[in-house]
């Protein structure tokens, strides 16, 4: 019999988690993960759209924060939803236990996707005997990298909460437009919330998201166009030989 998921009241609209925080009390702020610059001054964060985009470059904490959100939303920290178990799933991260989550509905469904251990999680379904009904009815490993995230994205995801750290890891830019139409298709009507990570100027372009910056002392709502990503990416695309030039001068640096 096929697993039936609960759905999401009519009358209720995403986000639907729309805070997250953290109280300073009882936390030590010179250790790991608080001592992250970007959490330096607390968190607190409020979701006004369907879509939030949280950017930065490596280290910034991105990946910190969405592991500890999912873990509040009940989800395995290595990845998937609420019902599947393996690897870290009961260690809770320091940051997860000092967060508060509120919510305007309170949802079980969602999945946590973390691009680094989709591997773990495409075998934790494989030895557990799945049928792959939900994931498009073919083994994830049987599939490329790419194509098997988006069978993940297309078949697996409908109402609910979904938190993505770097979905872009395996997909081609005209791959990276595929995901967002699913996007598209499944927040329009109010059904789905996503809380994404990414390195992605293709992703984070998404209109009227949300997209939070971890460049700093604090996390600060940015224009898409004012991210290091975008410039940096734009800067390149428009003339590469003037890179080129300066990664492989071994006597100057790029500024």
């Amino acid at each position: 019999m096929a697993n039936r998921r609960k759905r999401i009241p009519s009358a209720v609209k995403s986000p639907f988690l729309r805070r997250v925080s953290v109280a300073s009390e009882g936390v030590d702020t010179a250790s790991y993960p608080f001592n992250i610059p970007a959490f330096s001054k607390g968190i607190d964060l409020d979701f006004a759209t369907r879509v939030t985009f949280f950017v930065g470059e490596n280290g910034s904490g991105k990946s910190t924060l969405l592991e500890a959100i999912a873990q509040r939303c009940g989800f395995n920290a290595e990845g998937g939803g609420r019902d599947h178990h393996f690897g870290r799933d009961e260690e809770l991260s320091p940051l997860a236990r000092a967060l508060e989550l509120s919510w305007s509905l309170k949802v079980n469904d969602g999945f946590f996707m973390r691009a680094e251990s989709f591997f773990n999680f495409a075998s934790y379904l494989e030895e557990s005997g799945s049928t792959f009904n939900r994931y498009g009815g073919t083994p994830l490993h049987q599939q490329s990298h790419g194509e098997s995230f988006l069978a993940l994205f297309a078949n697996r995801f409908d109402a609910g909460i979904y938190i993505l750290d770097e979905p872009e890891a395996a997909l081609s830019p005209a791959r990276q437009l595929s995901f967002l139409s699913i996007v598209h298709r499944l927040e329009r009507g109010g059904n789905a919330q996503f809380l994404i990570s990414t390195h992605s100027p293709i992703i984070f372009a998404y209109p009227g998201a949300t997209v939070l910056s971890l460049d700093g002392d604090a996390m600060t709502r940015v224009d898409f166009k004012s991210t290091e990503h975008y410039r940096l990416t734009k800067q390149f695309l428009d003339s590469p030989e003037r890179f080129f030039k300066h990664l492989f001068d071994e006597d100057s640096e790029l500024e």
